[in-house]
């Protein structure tokens, strides 16, 4: 079975959470959840295996480990949250995280998928012009008793080598296809296309924004479970897939472990800045940093949104603007030598 995606994690959390407040055992609940008439036939399965690992005396962590579709970072949290009778708690932020996970990824599939779909246009209706409407137009040319020359006679000659070398360009085009397939399809190609994408600086800066809201939720549920930010941060680390930001949270648990105060090593490692860092200071001196970690991962979310709705709404006419002028320039280059033909008649 393939890895339970963001929105099935969060349903399950959530489910958890709500059998296990209600004084429910979690045997009983997994079997109500496979016997939803909505459930597929693949839940249910998972479910029933869940459920005989539970009924064999085994924990619900080593249960969710066992079935291989969990990332570890569930089945860790999970772990703690039996440890010390929190699950129902856990469950429930586990919820949110994984929902907040589907936000995320929606957001870098929107900034992504847009220019990409916009471009593509862009580029059929050029070959349109190319392969269909040049040739059309070099027949009138001759049938006046003249050739196209100039920038027309350039974009005839563009036209009329792909259409000589069509496979070699069809070829090339299904593999950025295949390419982009596994990039979509594939832990690994997501990574390495993220790590491509984070060379340009709108990227780069989208990636820390989205590592500092995993970042910053993920370690709200671990200190609201109880633990120490070292710990904590121990943890959220392996949900972090940016390396710099990887090399961020090495800092940060150095300076921890040299004894600095928690506020001031998010702060010195370059984590948090600005309003973030400062509220992180008042959240660590009253109490709360649980509270104000959430809250930042809120205000990371919301930056994000605001990135992503910024450039494609400064995308979308730029582009609009890029295909008037590349369809007017063809055009023109056609259309005034044969004005200038047709009134030398």
């Amino acid at each position: 079975m393939k890895t339970l995606s963001n929105s099935e994690l969060s349903y399950f959390c959530g489910q958890m959470s709500m059998i296990i407040r209600a004084g429910i055992s979690s045997i009983e609940g997994l079997y109500m959840m496979g016997d939803d008439s909505e459930a597929s036939a693949e839940e249910k399965k998972l479910y029933r295996e869940i459920k005989a690992k539970l009924e064999e005396g085994g924990y619900l962590h080593s249960a969710l480990e066992s079935t291989g579709v969990f990332p570890t970072y569930m089945v860790n949290m999970t772990r703690i949250g039996e440890e010390t009778g929190t699950l129902d708690n856990v469950m429930d932020a586990l919820r949110r995280h994984y929902a907040r996970e589907e936000e995320i990824r929606q957001s870098i599939r929107q900034a992504v998928t847009y220019p990409i779909v916009m471009a593509g246009m862009i580029l059929i209706v050029i070959l349109v012009l190319l392969l269909q409407v040049m040739p059309v137009f070099r027949q009138v040319f001759r049938q006046l008793g003249s050739e196209m020359t100039g920038f027309a006679g350039v974009l005839f000659d563009a036209g009329d080598i792909i259409r000589r070398y069509s496979i070699v360009f069809v070829v090339i085009l299904v593999a950025i296809l295949a390419i982009s397939v596994v990039c979509v399809r594939t832990e690994k190609g997501r990574k390495a296309g993220l790590a491509f994408l984070s060379h340009f600086r709108f990227f780069k800066r989208l990636r820390n924004d989205i590592s500092t809201s995993r970042f910053a939720d993920g370690l709200a549920l671990a200190l609201r479970s109880g633990f120490s930010p070292d710990f904590g941060i121990e943890m959220v680390s392996e949900i972090i897939e940016d390396k710099s930001f990887s090399a961020k949270i090495d800092v940060c648990k150095t300076k921890l472990t040299d004894g600095a105060p928690f506020d001031e090593a998010l702060k010195e490692s370059e984590i948090l800045s600005g309003v973030p860092a400062r509220m992180m200071t008042i959240g660590n001196r009253t109490g709360s940093a649980d509270v104000v970690m959430e809250q930042i991962s809120d205000l990371s979310q919301k930056k994000i949104d605001a990135s992503i709705s910024n450039a494609l709404g400064t995308i979308e006419p730029v582009l609009i603007v890029m295909l008037s002028l590349i369809i007017g320039a063809i055009l023109m280059s056609v259309m005034f030598p044969l004005l200038g033909i047709v009134s030398s008649i």
